[in-house]
């Protein structure tokens, strides 16, 4: 059974910075990717970031480009978000996700996502 968890939310002002982690186990897939995407009160749930394990590719939303930065240290099984200059709009409940098997992940659809987190929340205050 695979299971994600995330920690490292909470409540910042704006311009400031967390750190998002995913401690991620029993997901075996040797080709896999992981994403990030959260979720805002009365929004849809939208892609945020991913990776690939294989050549680190990364992929962003417009919408973090710049500011986000999604990286995964495999020796702990952690998958991680920097999340630098902060905006009142990326106020979320942030989820780390997997694929199912043989999925991509670049372009961040939420149905290739089989496995998720229970979230952690992001406040960004003006």
């Amino acid at each position: 059974q695979v299971q994600l968890v995330e920690s490292g939310g909470g409540s910042v002002q704006a311009g400031g910075s967390l750190r998002l982690s995913c401690a991620v186990s029993q997901y075996t897939d040797s080709s896999y990717c992981m994403g990030w995407f959260r979720q805002a009160p009365g929004k849809e749930r939208e892609g945020v970031a991913a990776i690939y394990t294989f050549g680190s590719s990364t992929y962003y939303a417009d919408s973090v480009k710049g500011r986000f930065t999604i990286s995964q240290d495999n020796a702990k099984n952690t998958l991680y978000l920097q999340m630098n200059s902060l905006k009142p709009e990326d106020t979320a409940m942030y989820y780390c996700a997997a694929p199912a098997p043989g999925s991509s992940c670049y372009d961040l659809k939420e149905h290739k996502f089989r496995y998720w987190g229970q979230g952690t929340q992001v406040t960004v205050s003006s």
